[in-house]
C-alpha cells in the first residue's frame, strides 16, 4: 500500500494549490472527496459480495455434507431392513418345513387369551379387595383433578359491584 505521511500530504497540498489554484482548489478537493468516497464504497460492496460468495460456497458445501451423511444413514437403514426382513423370511420357511408341532414351539391364541383374562381378574380383585371407605379415609384418590380445575373449585367468588342508584 502507499505510504502517505503528514509531510507527503502537505507537499502534495502545496503543489495542488500552486497548479491548481486558490479559486478552484475547494472545488477540486470536494470532488476528490467525493470519488474516494465512492472508491471506497464500491470496494467495501465488492468485499462483501466476495464474503457472502464464500459463505455461501461453504453452505453448499456443508448442505453436500448433510446430504450424503442423510443418504447414508438411509442407505445403511434400508440394508438393515433388507437384512432382517431376510431372515424373517427365512425363519418363516424353517419354521414351516420343520417337524416340531406348533404347540412346543409356539403359544396358542387359547393360551394366550385364558393368560390375559386371568390377568385381567388377578388385577380386579387386587385393587377391588380395597374397600373404596378405606380408600377415601387414607387419602387416595377416586379422581383426579387437574391443577386449574382445583384452583378454579378454591377460587374466590367475585361479587358483582354495588350501585349507588
Amino acid at each position: 500500500m502507499i505510504d502517505l505521511g503528514i509531510s507527503k500530504l502537505a507537499l502534495i497540498g502545496v503543489v495542488a494549490l500552486i497548479v491548481i489554484g486558490p479559486e478552484k482548489l475547494p472545488r477540486v478537493a470536494r470532488m476528490a472527496g467525493t470519488l474516494l468516497g465512492r472508491a471506497q464504497r464500491y470496494i467495501n460492496d465488492v468485499k462483501a459480495e466476495v464474503s457472502k460468495e464464500i459463505e455461501l460456497d461453504e453452505l453448499r458445501k456443508m448442505q453436500k455434507d448433510v446430504q450424503e451423511a442423510a443418504n447414508n444413514v438411509e442407505q445403511s437403514v434400508a440394508q438393515s431392513w433388507n437384512d432382517t426382513s431376510e431372515e424373517l423370511r427365512t425363519i418363516g420357511q424353517d419354521v414351516t418345513t420343520s417337524d416340531a408341532t406348533s404347540s412346543e414351539v409356539f403359544v396358542s391364541t387359547e393360551q394366550l387369551a385364558r393368560k390375559a383374562k386371568d390377568f385381567r381378574r388377578k388385577k380386579l380383585t387386587k385393587t377391588s379387595a380395597i374397600p373404596s371407605w378405606y380408600k377415601n379415609r387414607h387419602g387416595q384418590r377416586q379422581h383426579i383433578v387437574s391443577g386449574s380445575a382445583r384452583m378454579a373449585r378454591h377460587r374466590a367468588k367475585s361479587r358483582p359491584p354495588i350501585s349507588f342508584f
